[in-house]
């Protein structure tokens, strides 16, 4: 989508005097730095004072991307939202269409609905273009261990965590993501195995903040070698005031500025050193170029421990064999396949490691990050660690995270219950309350586990894990006190051999469309299972039919009661909606409140339809409404209306 089209659907800013987008300084500065093109910087400049175009990432649903094709808003014609082309599975999108456009047709009012409540449930990522880059550099796979060090806001975390959980004959997997905000490149390499990749990304072009850092970060780890991703510009750059002054060399700032500019902004001076860093290779993204963001970005492969790390153990018999070869020096590959780097055993961390006098060398097991050793001396031509810091927690006090005991009594009723098959991970099961009854439980891999059993006192941990289960008040009279999450329906269901409903599409709208079914309003197949279960919660479940290709191609699983006469789904409001377009149910309102069947909703309530959603629908489940604020555990009771015919569970 060209930029033309930025300025032609702006939108934006109606009744303000125009912003003046004018930087000498910034233009003379990227000018001199040559990063952009020769005969190329005007479109850069012009590109650069254009509002960006809206760019999301999908989990799968394309649906209402498709339809939006070839309209005309006061004659004015609209280009479609389109696929980004370099993104795997047409998953990231992006449009030109601001919220004023979005609201003059109504089919664009119904693409911006379906716009809120895909985000609202998870389903729409909005992130910009050049943000999802970083992750797709790593090459995912589930059982990786990924840290984020500067997650806020989120976006890049959330799709690291999608592209663990790709692969869905993986339900659970053993890798996991740890979100922070503050931990730098140097301690960022010290915690990476050996063997790992590190993705360095900026939403900068400026060579200080780019190349710059990765040279210094090579320097350190004495080593340096090829890279992925080549983009040819410079990387012989100067440093520029403020006010215009330029240095090109450490040598010429006056030490009155040494405060502010420090010799690692500068390249290296040995032409040799420069060379082998490869800095031509790193990567930056001009917004010109694919109407996108600037960005800078390089991947690096850690090939051994970091010079301060390298710990050599003493032999037994105070033995020293001469004969025996130094340490590998430290290299720091910048990019490669994993073909060029020696592969990080998966199973060294549980191989145990000899050591004499408690001592164990950490470059002898690859999976084991780097910790500094203040006690090793720095020596001269070779970077020391970063100083220690002291652990500081602020904030709010979190409930503590408690694992289950694999004989912890409330086991025994919830497997007899959902007939839990042998392998279920118990010792992975959690919650967070140290005494009285257990309100929710959560779920971990093991990996995650060891984590947080092992850090308990040296990380602040603020959410994790995924709810399975949550108490009812009424579950024990049927058999168990906790019924089914939806947040976690698809972690257990591969451990559920009982109380399993096949429903159909049919049934999907049924349950997702009305507040309350009787049973007999399920097909015979679905209603005659359903009679034969005991009251209390069910797995909802819909197979697809290959020979039914207008039907749902992928599993639905829903949480549900099965009550006395009725059934029902527990299933959040967004998620309803989600589900109900996947099977073709028109879930629109229009300004006036009007349904798809021209049925109308007013303040006091709203007119029940077949296809429409009812008030109680459109309400969240109960578990919905228990929320968890600050990291801690609150119940509140259930707000969706409870008709007198309903005979499923309170809290």
């Amino acid at each position: 989508m060209g930029r033309k089209n930025r300025t032609r659907q702006r939108g934006w800013g109606a009744g303000y005097s125009e912003i003046i987008k004018e930087n000498k300084l910034f233009e003379h500065y990227y000018t001199e730095l040559k990063i952009v093109p020769e005969g190329e910087f005007e479109e850069f400049m012009e590109t650069m004072r254009e509002p960006l175009p809206a760019t999301i990432r999908i989990t799968g649903y394309k649906r209402y991307f498709k339809e939006v094709q070839d309209l005309e808003v006061d004659g004015q014609k609209l280009e479609a939202p389109q696929p980004l082309s370099w993104y795997p599975d047409e998953l990231a999108w992006h449009t030109n269409l601001s919220r004023k456009i979005l609201r003059k047709s109504p089919l664009l009012e119904k693409f911006h609905q379906f716009l809120v409540s895909e985000t609202e449930s998870g389903n729409i990522s909005r992130q910009e273009a050049v943000s999802m880059i970083p992750p797709l550099l790593l090459k995912i796979e589930p059982q990786h261990k990924i840290l984020d060090m500067c997650a806020a806001p989120g976006s890049k975390t959330a799709q690291l965590i999608e592209m663990l959980h790709s692969d869905m004959d993986v339900p659970f997997p053993e890798g996991f993501v740890i979100a922070n905000d503050i931990r730098i490149a140097v301690r960022g390499v010290e915690q990476l195995a050996v063997g790992g990749r590190m993705v360095y990304s900026t939403c900068s072009l400026n060579p200080i903040e780019d190349e710059a850092v990765i040279a210094a970060l090579l320097e350190k780890s004495e080593g340096m070698s090829a890279v992925l991703w080549i983009l040819a510009h410079r990387h012989i750059y100067t440093v520029m005031t403020k006010e215009g002054q330029w240095f090109s060399d450490w040598s010429e700032v006056p030490t009155s500025r040494h405060t502010q500019i420090r010799p690692t902004m500068f390249p290296p001076t040995d032409p040799e050193k420069l060379a082998n860093m490869k800095l031509e290779r790193c990567m930056r993204i001009l917004p010109h170029h694919q109407n996108t963001g600037g960005f800078f970005v390089a991947v690096l492969v850690k090939k051994a421990p970091m010079p301060w790390n390298r710990r050599y153990p003493k032999l037994r018999n105070k033995e020293v064999n001469s004969s025996s070869e130094a340490a590998p020096a430290e290299e720091l590959q910048m990019g490669g396949s994993p073909a060029d780097v020696p592969p990080a055993d998966s199973s060294s961390a549980d191989t145990p490691v000899e050591s004499v006098e408690g001592e164990t060398p950490a470059e002898g097991n690859p999976s084991v990050p780097d910790t500094p050793d203040p006690s090793e001396v720095k020596t001269d031509n070779v970077c020391g660690p970063p100083p220690p810091k002291k652990m500081k927690l602020f904030g709010f006090k979190e409930d503590p995270f408690v694992f289950l005991t694999e004989d912890d009594p409330i086991f025994p009723p919830i497997q007899a219950f959902y007939n839990l098959s042998p392998d279920f991970p118990k010792l992975n099961v959690l919650t967070r309350t140290h005494e009285g009854k257990k309100r929710h439980l959560y779920m971990v891999s093991k990996e995650l586990r060891n984590v947080l059993l092992n850090n308990s006192e040296r990380m602040k941990v603020i959410n994790t894990g995924v709810k399975v289960w949550s108490r009812n008040t009424d579950g024990e009279q049927f058999g168990c006190a906790f019924r089914l999450a939806q947040e976690g329906i698809y972690t257990l269901c591969p451990y559920i051999r009982a109380r399993i409903i096949n429903i159909s599409v049919e049934d999907v709208k049924v349950l997702l469309t009305q507040e309350n079914p009787f049973l007999s309003k399920l097909e015979d197949d679905a209603h005659n299972q359903a009679k034969k279960l005991e009251m209390g919660s069910i797995v909802l479940r819909y197979l697809p039919d290959p020979q039914d290709l207008d039907a749902p191609q992928c599993p639905i699983d829903l949480c549900g009661w099965r009550g006395k006469t009725s059934i029902r789904a527990f299933v959040p409001r967004n998620e309803r909606l989600h589900y109900l377009r996947m099977v073709g149910v028109e879930v629109f309102r229009d300004k006036q409140g009007k349904r798809n069947d021209g049925s109308t909703e007013t303040q006091e309530g709203s007119t029940k339809d077949a296809e429409g959603l009812s008030q109680e629908a459109n309400l969240l489940e109960q578990e919905g409404e228990e929320t968890e604020q600050n990291g801690s555990e609150s119940n509140t009771n259930d707000t969706e209306p409870v008709s007198s015919s309903f005979d499923g569970p309170t809290s």
